[in-house]
């Protein structure tokens, strides 16, 4: 009997990772989830996956989540912090902090384990509607962090090709996470409105009028970690409901 494919999924531990871990899960893999957070990755462990506590800032645990991940059929890079703040305000530190995590953790892993990876693997990257649109200036550094996911997924596409390993990205809108609750609570007060107002604003935004659960999200970066869009590779798949449509 086959053994099930194996995964790796980073920023497990809550939000869109989470989500993406269960549903690997109920696919029927082994998945290996990764975050910082030992104590959030609780219920991911009860549901199945293997914990693996590490900081994707720090390259000695890094370059253990990449020894991990030698071999594997699935890799989802989630893992992601975010800064909010005026614009004027953004450190030197905090644009190393964020593009540490968000972008150069992200670069690192697909070359550690990428090469690794058999026949028909596939990676997917978590990048943003932030990497297309700049209009929350308050995650400029973020935004920025993701827009660099594109280029680092079209780099990996066409370097990884040849196994064939293929490597996409998805960009989400308004996702409901702990993530989007703290850009609300922050921005808010940051531009004179009430979270409610910011809500209602953000909403109005999206075409379709509503935002999207991460278990919504976790269906799509299945399919692309699957056979079926097996033709495709190097792409940025926005998920917002209209929010971004180029």
């Amino acid at each position: 009997m086959a053994s099930p494919p194996r995964a790796m999924v980073t920023g497990a531990a809550s939000g869109i990772g989470e989500a993406a871990a269960r549903r690997l899960l109920e696919e029927g893999c082994s998945v290996i989830a990764v975050d910082i957070n030992e104590s959030g990755l609780d219920q991911i462990v009860a549901a199945g996956a293997e914990p693996f506590v590490a900081d994707l800032a720090d390259l000695d645990d890094r370059a253990r989540v990449a020894a991990a991940g030698q071999g594997i059929d699935y890799l989802v890079n989630a893992a992601g912090i975010i800064r909010l703040k005026p614009l004027p305000d953004f450190t030197v530190e905090d644009w190393r902090e964020i593009f540490t995590v968000n972008a150069e953790a992200i670069f690192f892993l697909c070359q550690g384990i990428g090469p690794t990876m058999p026949p028909g693997s596939a990676i997917v990257n978590l990048s943003s509607s932030s990497a297309k649109l700049s209009n929350t200036v308050e995650a400029a550094v973020y935004g920025a962090s993701k827009t660099t996911i594109l280029s680092i997924t079209r780099s990996f596409a066409y370097g990884l090709a040849k196994i064939p390993v293929r490597v996409n990205a998805v960009c989400p809108a308004i996702i409901d996470t702990p993530m989007q609750d703290k850009v609300l609570e922050m921005v808010a007060p940051l531009r004179g409105m009430t979270v409610e107002e910011l809500t209602e604003a953000r909403n109005a935004s999206v075409p379709l009028g509503r935002t999207a659960a991460p278990e919504e999200l976790a269906g799509l970066i299945w399919f692309l970690l699957g056979e079926k869009p097996g033709y495709m590779t190097g792409q940025a798949v926005n998920y917002g409901g209209g929010y971004v449509t180029w």
